[in-house]
């Protein structure tokens, strides 16, 4: 492990790349995807070796497909791989999340992604952490349910507990 600011650097001889960054919401409420194809068009720009370019970021269903070709306009006929690995964190338990999570949802297209993920989560697999591989739209997807059952976990909890509050019960 290093780190370095230059992604050139981080580029040379790594088997996988993830893009993790914001994606803040547009005026219209959709999700602001400019810094992630960003980064994908320079990793288009630099690598010469195959690469999985992995995205991390919380991304509208359909937009590894905008990664895969932007990378393609600036890469030519190089071979690489675009895989989903969204991630299932709680706010202020992030770190923990990271390194002991209760799913892995890896969505890809090929067999050769598959192998170098399944490297790359090889202490996961060990540790005996669920691992779902599955294609890259249901893993945007399965990052979108999820996200909704939290809400309306969330909502359903705040009801039950405005009804207590109506009818003297004691939520707890």
């Amino acid at each position: 492990l290093f780190f370095t600011t230059s992604l050139r650097e981080a580029l040379k001889d790594a088997d996988a790349v993830f893009i993790a960054v914001g994606t803040p919401p547009d005026e219209d409420g959709s999700a602001d995807l400019h810094y992630v194809l960003d980064v994908a068009r320079e990793i288009g720009e630099i690598i010469n070796d195959y690469i999985v370019v992995v995205t991390k970021s919380t991304v509208p269903v359909g937009t590894n497909y905008k990664v895969k070709g932007v990378i393609q306009a600036a890469l030519g006929k190089r071979a690489f791989d675009v895989a989903s690995n969204p991630e299932f964190l709680k706010e202020g338990d992030a770190v923990n999340d990271f390194l002991s999570p209760d799913r892995v949802v890896i969505g890809v297209e090929s067999d050769r992604a598959r192998r170098v993920m399944e490297r790359l989560y090889h202490a996961f697999i060990l540790n005996n952490t669920p691992i779902y591989f599955m294609d890259i739209l249901s893993a945007e997807m399965t990052k979108y349910a999820a996200n909704s059952m939290l809400a309306t976990r969330i909502s359903f909890m705040n009801d039950i507990a405005n009804l207590c509050e109506i009818v003297g019960a004691d939520v707890e």
